[in-house]
């Protein structure tokens, strides 16, 4: 439903709580893939962080391996799909499918970015093959270098204000104006 009232240009309902649970979703979304990497920073962030990082990242196979796979992520959405459907939903009076939505969406952009930069993703995993774009690694960014702090981020955000531009209508009654 959802996304046929986005695909004909119509606004979904949406409930502010709903927006703020969902845009937090997101973000955790495009967290979650590095949860395999000890030093991360959402162990960083919370207590004892670092040393259930370390615990976790030997059973997830190290970084960049089944976190940040296909297989890893429909493991991890529908683990996720139940846990919101099954218990969160029934404390929180929010569009979980949104939420989700919202979740995988960010999840989802995290692989994509790390498909450009040098070391690639292992999209088929547990077949070892790492994939990248473009498939020369010469012409692929490092993460934390210059190309991605002066071209990537300014790009991603002159394309989230273009998209914003395009759709200012049901962006509006989206939020609600």
């Amino acid at each position: 439903m959802l996304t046929y009232m986005v695909a004909s240009g119509q606004a979904p309902s949406l409930s502010l709580a709903t927006g703020i649970v969902a845009v937090t979703a997101n973000i955790l979304g495009a967290l979650t893939p590095d949860l395999d990497e000890p030093t991360a920073g959402l162990w960083n962030d919370l207590p004892a962080g670092s040393v259930v990082g370390r615990i976790i990242h030997p059973m997830l196979g190290g970084h960049r391996m089944i976190t940040h796979s296909i297989l890893g992520m429909f493991a991890i959405g529908w683990g996720l799909k139940y846990v919101l459907v099954h218990y969160v939903s029934k404390v929180l009076l929010v569009d979980m499918n949104v939420v989700w939505g919202a979740f995988m969406l960010g999840f989802l952009s995290h692989l994509l970015m790390d498909t450009i930069t040098k070391e690639g993703v292992p999209w088929f995993f547990p077949i070892p093959w790492k994939l990248g774009f473009p498939p020369f690694k010469a012409l692929r960014i490092t993460t934390g270098e210059w190309a991605e702090k002066a071209l990537v981020f300014p790009g991603l955000l002159f394309l989230n204000g273009y998209l914003i531009y395009q759709n200012y209508g049901m962006f509006l009654k989206l939020v609600g104006k």
